[in-house]
């Protein structure tokens, strides 16, 4: 099951169950963690992960949650 949380005015949080395989500019990577924060602002200078510049630029838009498989 892999559940996205887009949280309250902030990131999109994926659990992963424990990792995660994350291809960007040709180079694949594996991310070992149970939970990653991926940006949703659009201003992160590290996409797809969150670095926290949606407080800087007052990103704003509700919760919501996604949930595949069972």
């Amino acid at each position: 099951m892999v559940k996205i949380t887009a949280t309250e005015n902030g990131p999109y949080l994926v659990e992963t169950g424990g990792s995660a395989t994350v291809t960007r500019g040709g180079t694949t990577e594996t991310i070992e963690r149970d939970v990653i924060a991926l940006c949703r602002c659009g201003q992160s200078s590290n996409k797809p992960f969150c670095d926290g510049t949606h407080k800087a630029a007052e990103f704003g838009e509700p919760a919501s949650e996604v949930v595949v498989g069972s």
